[in-house]
């Protein structure tokens, strides 16, 4: 059992400051807009959670793209050392230099990489162009309210300066493009040879850059098989 000289001198704890986010007590937009924030590690995992299902060249070019993105921000703060608002008083943030916001450089990367993905790498095969044209609208507009709201809510929560967030938006941006176009015109036309390394073979690592509509395809491919092995199990019922 610890002694009372152990138990009255408790060690220093500090949060892993990645996840911990402060708002106001008591408010609940301060609240929210904490959560948003939160939204850049949802995606990491949502990534992660891909390339360990899927496996897929262009997923994989994606997720790096994020990570250079942010190695990029972290050179940017180290290079500029612009310190944060003064009136955040902020105890747990990862550096204390805040120009450019990496919320809001890797959200806006993302964004843009996707918009991108969405209009002009994926096209339909089927003949519902009214409903495909629907959903891609609503989905970039959802995401366009995201991104919006993960930028604000970094100002809100005094983490950084309006100028810091929206260079931080701006950079953002541009590397999604930069890296967008790289991905199309100079690894995918790689993709075939790096999915038959043999390594990329035992992993499972497979190239999808013909498919127009991946989605459209796997649900046309599992349809048709799913029937198929529904027809010889019944076939061998009989």
């Amino acid at each position: 059992m610890a002694s009372e000289e152990q138990c009255s001198a408790p060690p220093r704890w500090r949060s892993i400051s990645l996840t911990h986010v402060e708002y106001p007590a008591g408010d609940l937009t301060g609240q929210v807009l904490a959560f948003m924030s939160l939204l850049p590690i949802a995606i990491l995992v949502g990534f992660v959670t891909l390339i360990v299902f899927k496996r897929e060249l262009h997923t994989i070019s994606f997720f790096g793209g994020l990570i250079m993105n942010e190695g990029l921000n972290w050179l940017l703060k180290h290079i500029l050392q612009e310190p944060r608002p003064c009136g955040g008083g902020h105890g747990s943030v990862t550096t204390e230099y805040g120009m450019p916001s990496s919320h809001s450089q890797f959200i806006w990367f993302f964004v843009v990489y996707f918009f991108l993905f969405l209009y002009l790498r994926m096209h339909q095969t089927n003949n519902a162009r009214c409903v495909e044209l629907l959903w891609r609208h609503i989905l970039s507009i959802v995401l366009l309210a995201v991104a919006l709201s993960v930028s604000y809510s970094r100002v809100y929560l005094l983490y950084h300066t309006w100028s810091q967030v929206i260079y931080g938006g701006v950079a953002g941006m541009v590397m999604g493009v930069v890296w967008f176009f790289i991905t199309q015109e100079v690894l995918t036309p790689l993709f075939p040879k790096i999915a038959a390394w043999p390594i990329s073979e035992f992993f499972l690592v497979r190239d999808t850059s013909l498919i127009p509509n991946i989605l459209w395809f796997e649900y046309t491919v599992t349809r048709s098989e799913a029937r198929n092995r529904q027809r010889k199990l019944g076939t061998k019922l009989q």
